[in-house]
């Protein structure tokens, strides 16, 4: 221990200079690192280097943590290069943008995954530590003058257009600096631990959002008479409800082109009624009913139950994860997350179910031949050891997964890709149009593809939907882990095993009876009228035990809310008398095709007043339920329809219609509504 005299005595010693020289090496350091740094080009999907400012910050902590420096002297000499090294950083690189309702003290998020990514290695600290004094010459020096005070953070414009305002902020002394200041006036200061960098001291970084979501238009009012048809593809996606619900969960309203009301609707499970046996694989449900936001319209609401295999009938699985793990997965909330989520859905296969692992990153490689499920535990280890690295090669990946597939399909069996990624492929090909093609090739093969998206900033949605609805597969968004047992445990059966393809809907509306309508929802998934009756053109698939909801609004013949004129020479084909069928609403046909069929086959309904009821009140509690999430999907994209119906009519609706809820899905909505109503002040 050194004696506390000697200690005294070596208070009064001046600390040492570096020379001339160290310190020219010292800056010439600092500056390559800092160009480095400012000139980077990082490919999307790769993880974020360290900022120069944290590693000077570690390397202080490691040193002072270990108490190496028991004398102000040397504790200047080594203060001074880290603490002008981060100095000079700072103030190159101001100033500091925080972005609109960020707080000036709020730690950015770059630190954050730092520390959940963990701390450098022992060995690489200890290296670094020896380096820095390997530069070092000790000489007396006369000890520098402190650091002028920082000015406090001003607002500035951001530009002269936009309106848009930023706080931009003047750097404070770094902790590191204070402490070497500190060290020449007080040893005692060597003693204690190592300075806690403040989030107030750290630079806040403006995050770019590069999620991508396709644009679309909402469905327009139809007039009957001119466009008497609408054919639309069936869409089990549930993507868009938990993209929304996250959004909504961290107090932002969603983008409205992230709402697609049909997957936020055909998220909850419904009652409704399903086929007697496998020979037909649906059911369908049509109820006409007053609509609960126009007095003079009605809601044409079409249900489909899909037959549900039973657990002694499933056939039997070929299953290929393919598996993002390129650098930006490196987030908790996405290549952890997927991990755990692929866990509980291995745990959920028979022994004689086959699993491969394909994943890719820079490349793509195959970490799992296909392996029977009797060896779960080796498949579970394959997923625990998987770690992020590297850019996004998806193309390549999908080639290789679809290979796996082909190499161990089951005959009469389920045959899937399940895809999980974060974001964009830029690696090999990477137009979605080029994508889709892939997946259209692909298809042929009679393996199927599930897309399954994770995290937030780099979410391409639109390449997901687009490969999922081409690959003859469905597409979901996994945001927490209860979200995936839902989509992978609980809905298991109708996430893999499909008991019908190109399902497509075509309603043909009666002029007699129904003068506008407006299908809600769907924009994405419209076809021409000719497409229903080709059996070439791709459409959406149903899983054992699916549920899926199509609602149209109506205007009836000769009704106020009307909103074209008639047309002068329209009548005469319809106002004749010969009309056959004049009492029918509308005719909803349903084609599909089998699993593994290549012909497809035609379900039909007449919409007739027996399909009507007398008041919104006595339709059935699904009924309502659906109707309330539609209206509150129609509210996010500001829909003119629903523009004088409050959020509080909606939660008045579905409150109602809660029924049991045994998962509390329709709790959980209910939260979300009135998010939704605290966050839209302009529009309640």
């Amino acid at each position: 221990m050194v004696d506390d005299n000697e200690l005294f005595a070596l208070r009064g010693i001046e600390p040492p200079k570096p020379t001339g020289e160290a310190r020219a090496r010292a800056m010439q350091a600092a500056m390559a690192a800092f160009e480095a740094e400012k000139n980077s080009q990082a490919t999307q999907g790769t993880a974020k280097p360290l900022r120069l400012t944290d590693r000077a910050i570690k390397l202080w902590s490691g040193m002072m943590h270990k108490k190496l420096y028991a004398t102000p002297a040397l504790a200047t000499l080594v203060a001074l290069p880290i603490a002008g090294y981060t100095a000079f950083y700072l103030m190159e690189d101001s100033p500091l943008v925080f972005t609109p309702g960020q707080q000036a003290g709020d730690a950015p998020r770059e630190r954050k995954q730092e520390v959940a990514a963990g701390e450098k290695k022992k060995g690489d600290q200890d290296e670094a530590e020896h380096d820095v004094l390997a530069d070092l010459t000790v000489q007396p020096a006369q000890p520098p003058a402190a650091p002028e005070p920082a000015s406090e953070a001003v607002v500035a414009e951001s530009g002269a257009d936009s309106g848009a305002r930023s706080v931009v902020a003047t750097p404070k002394p770094m902790a590191a600096g204070r402490a070497a200041r500190d060290a020449a006036a007080d040893s005692k200061l060597m003693a204690q631990p190592a300075p806690s960098i403040a989030p107030s001291d750290m630079p806040a970084v403006q995050e770019e959002n590069r999620d991508r979501v396709q644009d679309f238009e909402t469905n327009p009012i139809r007039s009957v008479l001119e466009n008497p048809v609408s054919t639309f593809s069936i869409d089990v996606d549930t993507a868009s409800y938990s993209f929304v619900r996250r959004s909504l969960k961290e107090g932002i309203l969603p983008d409205a082109d992230s709402v697609r009301v049909e997957e936020m609707v055909n998220y909850f499970p419904y009652d409704w009624k399903g086929p007697d046996n496998a020979t037909t694989p649906f059911n369908s449900t049509v109820t006409v009913m007053p609509t609960p936001w126009n007095g003079n319209t009605k809601l044409m609401h079409v249900a489909i139950k899909g037959y549900d295999v039973k657990p002694a009938e499933k056939p039997k699985a070929n299953l290929v994860f393919l598996l993002d793990v390129s650098g930006s997965m490196n987030e908790p909330d996405k290549l952890p997350l997927l991990q755990a989520a692929f866990r509980l859905l291995v745990n959920t296969l028979g022994p004689d179910d086959t699993v491969s692992i394909v994943t890719y990153a820079g490349d793509a490689g195959t970490v799992l031949e296909p392996t029977k499920v009797s060896e779960r535990e080796k498949i579970l280890r394959s997923i625990d050891t998987l770690t992020p690295g590297g850019s996004t090669a998806g193309e390549a990946g999908i080639r290789e997964a679809y290979r796996l597939a082909e190499q161990s399909f089951v005959k009469d069996g389920v045959n899937r890709v399940m895809l999980a990624t974060d974001g964009d492929f830029n690696v090999g090909q990477t137009d979605d149009e080029d994508l889709k093609r892939i997946i259209e090739e692909k298809r042929k093969s009679g393996v199927f593809l599930s897309v399954f998206g994770f995290g937030r900033g780099n979410l391409n949605d639109q390449m997901m939907q687009a490969i999922a609805q081409n690959g003859n597969g469905t597409a979901a968004y996994i945001d927490t882990l209860a979200e995936a047992e839902k989509v992978l445990v609980q809905d298991a059966s109708s996430t893999i095993f499909p008991i019908a393809k190109d399902v497509k809907i075509q309603v043909e509306f009666n002029p007699q009876k129904v003068a506008e309508y407006r299908l809600i929802g769907y924009e994405t998934r419209a076809l021409k009228r000719e497409d229903f009756n080709n059996d070439r053109v791709d459409a959406g698939e149903i899983g054992s035990g699916h549920s899926v909801t199509a609602i149209y609004e109506i205007t009836p013949k000769g009704s106020p809310a009307t909103a074209m004129d008639d047309l002068r020479y329209g009548q005469a084909s319809v106002d004749n008398g010969g009309v056959a069928n004049a009492g029918e609403y509308a005719f909803v046909k349903i084609r599909y095709k089998a699993p593994d069929g290549d012909v497809s086959k035609l379900i039909t309904t007449p919409v007739t007043d027996s399909n009507a009821v007398s008041s919104f009140d006595t339709a059935s509690t699904d009924q309502r339920f659906s109707v309330a999430v539609a209206a509150f999907g129609q509210k996010l994209r500001n829909a003119d329809q629903v523009a004088s119906f409050g959020y509080d009519r909606i939660i008045e609706i579905a409150t109602a219609a809660r029924g049991a809820d045994p998962f509390g899905y329709r709790s959980e909505f209910l939260s979300l509504a009135r998010l939704a109503a605290a966050l839209d002040t302009g529009n309640r």
